[in-house]
């Protein structure tokens, strides 16, 4: 068998000098070319869980190993993430004064390109994504959906083996929102990436092929059974 994307063993993230506890002993496996959505309500760790995996934050003490990298051990956290991870986040963060094409490019500058390389990966990521000739607009003239679809084409720029999603279709309407779905599912087909999506919409969680609850900073399995059985039942 091989090795597996993500492995995360009993997790502990605290913040403000230990008095709030965002995860308690996490652990979670991810098998390279899953798609796992994790739900849970507010407050349960489910973006921190996201953050550490992207290396955004360290965890208090357990270990977090991703795409055979294991992140404590790790000196050179920006060039993990532009190699190993793309992000994507309920807000774009795309950057209002760059063009789409200029967004994209924008994680290319960690790898030796040149110029014409990058706008030629740039234009054929918009191309992916359902994008032609939209590289030279700005983020303001776009729409939401297209808007998010730029921020998946920039989460792929340095073609990464793992897609990080944290309620990449909240702010979008229910149409948008399928298809950024409809995207990520025909992306993990076609590139075999590996997908971790937070979210705390169960339709959402039910284009997954497993649905990871949690509940005050692990995962908890009476909640990971209900769903499971959900999601199954919206499928068939």
């Amino acid at each position: 068998m091989s090795e597996p994307a993500i492995v995360v063993h009993d997790v502990v993230k605290t913040y403000d000098g230990r008095r709030i506890s965002a995860l308690t002993g996490m652990d979670l496996t991810v098998a390279r070319g899953e798609f796992v959505a994790v739900v849970g309500p507010s407050g349960c760790g489910k973006s921190t869980l996201l953050h550490l995996l992207a290396a955004l934050d360290a965890p208090d003490s357990g270990a977090i190993t991703v795409a055979g990298h294991e992140l404590a051990k790790r000196k050179d956290l920006d060039h993990y993430r532009a190699e190993h991870v793309g992000l994507v986040f309920q807000l774009h963060n795309l950057l209002p004064s760059l063009t789409a094409s200029e967004n994209v490019q924008v994680p290319m500058f960690e790898r030796e390109r040149s110029p014409r390389r990058r706008r030629q990966r740039a234009d054929e990521l918009l191309v992916l994504v359902g994008l032609p000739g939209k590289g030279r607009q700005r983020p303001t003239e776009l729409s939401g959906g297209e808007r998010q679809r730029v921020a998946i084409a920039r989460a792929l720029a340095n073609d990464p083996p793992i897609l990080l999603a944290d309620e990449p279709t909240g702010s979008l309407d229910s149409k948008a929102g399928a298809r950024i779905l409809d995207l990520l599912e025909r992306l993990r087909e076609e590139r075999e990436l590996t997908i971790v999506l937070v979210s705390h919409d169960a339709t959402v969680a039910a284009r997954a092929d497993r649905i990871v609850a949690m509940l005050d900073g692990r995962i908890d399995p009476a909640a990971f059974a209900s769903d499971a059985r959900a999601a199954a039942a919206r499928r068939a």
